[in-house]
């Protein structure tokens, strides 16, 4: 019998995400056949390493955010010669890294905004970066954590420093105003496509977890060849990125009444939630492929660079 370990829940911003994702995919696999050994992963490398020996067969993580994402997990995991599912250390890191991840976009002729990445003590100064309306992030976080639209005319202050916990630096981009589209590579294919619209506000942390806070669109009403284009351009940077299992790839596309018309990516998710709200399970069960048959998939393509 193939023994799994579930990784799950993590120290990062992203714990509560992570152990509602971690806890279907173990049940799922469980069903299936599998034995399955859920870990609860802290900041011990050390406790980590045992609860990984005897070494399983394969692991399945279901981490979110540093650590668990950003390719420090996986680097061990190589080393240890364990097979894991999604990205590698070198796409994870990239991915990750939301400014590396739009050189190598721009690199592959992937469409992006403009943006930056300024100091901590430029956005205290009050000085806007760039023309508003702007959006403020943190370099290397998911989930829309620490995300930020400085609207134009707004009285609100662009940076609250008490509120940022993400390090000296900042990413500053170009707000692009229209549709939140996304979509599941699986391999080499993409799924679908998906509009995202929320009940009030912008696609945050407390929308995208929180039952209600957004409505999925599945297959996204636009244009056929806007579509297409979002299907082509996923597998395009998964493969720039060099992912492999499932990615998501987040997209804003304007055609706002008298807008540019423009489509450009926001970032690639090496490791995409898996909570009963996500994104991925859904577009795979639009195409044919329930939850059990998804995560056995990720299961069986699981690999190790070690």
């Amino acid at each position: 019998m193939t023994t799994v370990a579930v990784l799950y829940g993590g120290a990062s911003a992203e714990r509560e995400v992570s152990l509602n994702s971690g806890k279907p995919c173990a049940a799922a696999l469980y069903e299936r056949g599998y034995e399955v050994r859920l870990i609860d992963v802290g900041r011990d490398v050390g406790a980590l390493v045992q609860e990984l020996t005897p070494a399983p067969d394969v692991v399945f993580n279901a981490l979110h955010g540093r650590f668990g994402e950003d390719g420090k997990v996986q680097g061990m995991l190589d080393l240890m010669g364990i097979r894991y599912t999604h990205s590698g250390v070198l796409a994870s890191a990239l991915a990750m890294d939301k400014a590396m991840a739009k050189q190598v976009f721009a690199a592959a002729g992937i469409p992006i905004c403009e943006g930056m990445v300024v100091g901590r003590e430029t956005m205290l100064s009050g000085v806007d970066p760039m023309p508003r309306p702007y959006v403020v992030k943190p370099v290397a976080e998911g989930s829309s954590v620490g995300v930020h639209i400085v609207l134009e005319g707004s009285n609100e202050p662009a940076f609250d420093a008490a509120d940022w916990r993400f390090g000296e630096q900042v990413m500053v981009e170009r707000f692009v105003p229209g549709r939140e589209l996304t979509v599941t590579v699986m391999g080499e294919r993409a799924l679908a496509v998906t509009e995202i619209r929320t009940k009030q506000g912008f696609y945050d942390y407390r929308n995208k977890y929180t039952a209600g806070g957004s409505e999925h669109i599945l297959p996204a009403p636009i244009d056929e060849q806007v579509y297409q284009r979002c299907l082509d351009l996923s597998v395009k940077a998964h493969q720039a990125l060099g992912c492999r299992g499932v990615s998501r790839a987040d997209f804003r596309y304007d055609d706002t009444a008298g807008g540019s018309g423009e489509l450009v990516i926001l970032e690639v998710n090496t490791q995409p939630g898996m909570t009963e709200l996500s994104l991925v399970p859904e577009q795979a069960q639009h195409v044919g492929i329930g939850f059990g048959e998804l995560v056995e998939w990720m299961v069986e393509e699981a690999a190790c660079d070690g």
